[in-house]
């Protein structure tokens, strides 16, 4: 098992008896699993691989992985910014899949 498995595997147990899933689509959950790893390795944390981290920890505080964001957006558009999770109805295709809006506020964008 690579380091990309093992990560996912992980998370799938701390993440799903919450109501966090995975998105079905695999392929696009390790690209991004990929990216969290290049930035633990780059940064010293899992930040977002979907927004620009600074490098300075507490400045990037909010899009550690899973970002500050992320409950808000399943909860209201079924999925989080970047996709990697998703409600339970989201990946059934029980609601619709929808472009999630960036809400990180653009004084904390580099």
């Amino acid at each position: 098992m690579n380091e990309v498995e093992k990560l996912y595997e992980t998370l799938r147990k701390i993440q799903e008896p919450k109501g966090y899933y995975f998105n079905n689509d695999k392929e696009k959950v390790f690209e991004l699993l990929q990216g969290l790893l290049v930035n633990k390795d780059r940064y010293g944390y899992m930040s977002c691989p979907c927004r620009l981290a600074s490098g300075d920890r507490e400045k990037d505080k909010d899009i550690i992985c899973p970002c500050a964001y992320r409950d808000d957006d399943i909860r209201e558009y079924g999925s989080c910014y970047c996709n990697l999770y998703v409600s339970k109805e989201w990946n059934e295709g029980k609601i619709p899949h929808v472009l999630v809006p960036e809400r990180r506020p653009p004084e904390k964008f580099i």
